[in-house]
């Protein structure tokens, strides 16, 4: 067994971890993240792709919009 191809793997798969932990404790925020791994955001995103990391937050159901609010606006502006 080459050593350097288990070294390649075994960095992989802290690197992997700890950009996950990152992501969890920031809610997904990149940018935040980065700053916590001391890395530039654009090296996350790189990392992110190379090791199929999804880096999306959860999505959220969107407010309801008060309609009444809507329509008043629009009522104005006439």
């Amino acid at each position: 067994m080459d050593a350097g191809f288990f070294m390649e793997q075994a960095v992989e798969i802290i690197e992997k971890g700890m950009i996950e932990r990152a992501l969890q404790r920031t809610s997904a925020n990149q940018s935040a993240a980065a700053k916590l791994l001391g890395i530039h955001r654009n090296t996350l995103q790189r990392k992110m792709v190379e090791l199929k990391i999804d880096g999306k937050r959860p999505r959220r159901k969107p407010v309801a919009r008060d309609q009444s609010r809507r329509v008043r606006r629009n009522h104005k502006a006439s």
